[in-house]
């Protein structure tokens, strides 16, 4: 998955192979239903995107939607921003969302940047980047999402306790963002063993990309940092 830089740039394909007929009548037809309009300003209380929940998530970079899938499934009473600028991931999301009947997901069909510059202060209890593109080559190492300036919006947009979770199957990607986090006065890495970072947390749905990875022997680490 690719994400936009600190600048609003995207990198990477917004489409890959064509929607099913199914796909894409959701893109017309409920994706406009469930799509944030941001050129409007953001509600105070992000629960007001919604109805009847007691918090607001946000997932950046969702791809095939299975991991936002479960979660709201799993928390009814929670509400979820669904992130990701393909199309093909957006399609295979909306379909999930049909089939489940799913009411407390909302959608942003575009770049993370653009998002965090409209959210609110301290709005959300959990921001999740899970497999983000890891941008391998070193020229390209400012394409990550993980930079300084992308985490003091997190920061901000996140409630004191709240977190910020990451996931990668690239052990470079991983000490990157841990020597990004231990230069900010704002997060506290949770980590207290080994275990913490070598084992997904409680009620972790893995993605198909997830699957993939170990079959190719890539091994994913799983860090929590909680805002201060």
């Amino acid at each position: 998955m690719s994400e936009a830089k600190q600048t609003g740039a995207f990198f990477g394909r917004r489409k890959g192979h064509p929607l099913r007929r199914r796909q894409a009548a959701l893109m017309d037809t409920l994706l406009p239903r469930l799509k944030l309009d941001l050129a409007a300003p953001a509600p105070a209380d992000l629960r007001a995107l919604f109805h009847g929940v007691d918090e607001v998530r946000l997932e950046s970079g969702f791809g095939g939607g299975e991991h936002l899938i479960a979660e709201a499934a799993q928390h009814p009473r929670s509400g979820f921003i669904g992130i990701e600028p393909f199309v093909n991931g957006m399609a295979k999301a909306l379909a999930a969302i049909d089939e489940r009947k799913l009411e407390n997901i909302r959608l942003h069909h575009g770049d993370a940047t653009d998002m965090l510059a409209w959210l609110p202060d301290a709005s959300l209890v959990r921001f999740d980047l899970l497999y983000p593109d890891p941008w391998p080559k070193r020229r390209h190492w400012k394409r990550r999402f993980v930079q300084d300036a992308t985490l003091i919006e997190i920061a901000r947009v996140l409630r004191p306790g709240g977190e910020f979770r990451f996931v990668t199957d690239w052990p470079d990607y991983a000490a990157w963002t841990l020597k990004h986090l231990a230069r900010t006065s704002d997060f506290e890495w949770t980590a207290e063993r080994a275990d913490d970072w070598r084992k997904p947390w409680p009620g972790f749905t893995g993605t198909r990309y997830e699957a993939k990875a170990k079959r190719e022997g890539r091994v994913p680490c799983y860090l929590i940092f909680k805002r201060k």
